[in-house]
């Protein structure tokens, strides 16, 4: 009877000394230790390089636009069409992007937005005719719209804790590459022969760069990364339910608009006003310039705030104050206009904040990205034509600046209202 006790104890022992080392093993899974440290210094440069590449189709394209239209034959109608082409676009394919992450994987659905932007660019100043180079258009700007919705899913998941210095850290990158490229497309072209086609083309290496730290996720689809919204809400959302989205999907929208019509416009109205050409466009690279210190600030300053109202309220006022200079000495105060206009724009880095602040899962953050930046997109839209059609039909920028400066107050109304401390999951269910 010792004997079989003795037994039943040594096989206990030994089933117990088999088990014990199986919970390290786990350790060596992407979502854990060392490795999972490694994949997130790989996602945050991955997120960066991402950045970068969300704007230089556009203000490169702006850079040179009298080039294209000549090289292209292309009509004053047309090109004002493609300016309006990238809202247009942001609305119509960004919608799609919560349901491809759900199929494909948040990651894999960037890297695949990334590849589109990188092959659209690259082949966009090569198709020969009008109708060919807006389809090329249209596939680059298709890769942006999915990445602008997933970027703040993929730092709400990787980093819950740290949405405001991430969001930070993305939205300057962003800004930096949107300066960059309105401030280097047009020596670079000349660096390169002075074709404008080279020009254009040349920006699709940054965006091959920035597709290999993605690879990683795409082929990892157990990882964290890629857990996806149907393991945290099993039932769609009712997003239009929550007036909490409304809100920030109508203030994604005005600033959106804002945003558009001082990249557009501003410069205009600085020369019509005597300032020379040149002072003019540096004015401009000023203001947009501002986005990337203000852009890490912000987004950190909110997450500490339970709710942004002032913040709104801050970056409304300097927008009015700025519009307010413009209206009544363009050219005296041109370089306080500039700046203050260029603190009024970063409302965008603080409307991705909200985004990832107004919802509680991934799920939620995939869907509220979604709606607020196709329907704010949407809004946007009208709003550089408006100005064009106003500024056209006066003879002058009165009532161009008193429109902008109107927008304003809706924008800071509907901005305090998205930064109440509340989340969209429980409006929806209430």
């Amino acid at each position: 009877m010792m004997g079989g006790m003795a037994s039943q104890e040594t096989r206990t022992l030994t089933s117990t000394t088999v088990r014990t080392p199986a919970a390290p093993e786990v350790r060596t899974t992407p979502g854990t230790g060392p490795t999972r440290a490694w994949r997130t210094r790989l996602l945050v440069l991955g997120i960066v390089l991402a950045a970068l590449n969300l704007r230089p189709a556009i203000t490169s394209l702006g850079a040179l636009l009298e080039e294209v239209r000549y090289g292209l034959g292309m009509s004053g109608s047309v090109a004002g069409l493609l300016t309006s082409v990238p809202p247009l676009c942001f609305a119509v394919f960004g919608v799609t992007a919560p349901r491809l992450a759900r199929r494909f994987g948040a990651g894999a659905v960037v890297c695949a937005g990334l590849v589109a932007i990188g092959t659209g660019l690259l082949i966009r100043p090569y198709v020969g005719g009008t109708a060919a180079f807006l389809a090329a258009t249209a596939l680059t700007l298709m890769g942006i719209a999915v990445s602008n919705v997933l970027m703040p899913v993929i730092v709400k998941r990787w980093f819950p804790d740290r949405v405001g210095s991430m969001t930070g850290l993305y939205s300057m990158a962003l800004a930096l590459g949107t300066a960059s490229a309105a401030a280097v497309t047009v020596p670079l072209t000349g660096a390169l022969g002075g074709n404008w086609r080279s020009g254009l083309a040349v920006w699709a290496a940054l965006a091959a760069v920035a597709v290999l730290p993605w690879l990683t996720f795409v082929r990892a689809r157990e990882g964290e990364q890629e857990r996806d919204t149907r393991a945290e809400t099993p039932v769609r959302l009712r997003i239009t339910r929550s007036r909490t989205a409304w809100a920030l999907a109508v203030f994604f929208g005005l600033q959106a608009t804002a945003a558009y019509i001082t990249m557009g416009w501003m410069a205009q109205i600085f020369r019509d006003s005597g300032v020379p050409a040149g002072k003019a466009g540096l004015l401009l690279a000023v203001t947009m310039v501002m986005g990337v210190p203000l852009a890490f600030v912000i987004p950190r300053l909110a997450t500490r705030l339970p709710h942004q109202g002032p913040i709104v309220l801050a970056l409304g006022f300097s927008g009015l104050v700025g519009y307010a200079g413009l209206y009544l000495a363009p050219a005296e105060g041109a370089w306080a206009w500039a700046v203050l206009l260029g603190i009024a724009n970063c409302a965008f880095p603080l409307a991705l904040t909200m985004v990832g602040m107004r919802a509680r899962t991934g799920a939620g953050v995939a869907q509220l990205s979604a709606f607020a930046q196709s329907t704010g997109y949407l809004i946007s839209i009208p709003g550089p034509l408006l100005v064009g059609v106003l500024y056209q039909h006066s003879g002058g920028w009165g009532l161009p600046i008193a429109l902008m400066a109107a927008l304003m107050i809706p924008q800071t109304a509907v901005g305090i209202l998205a930064g109440r401390p509340r989340t969209v999951e429980d409006e929806a269910a209430a």
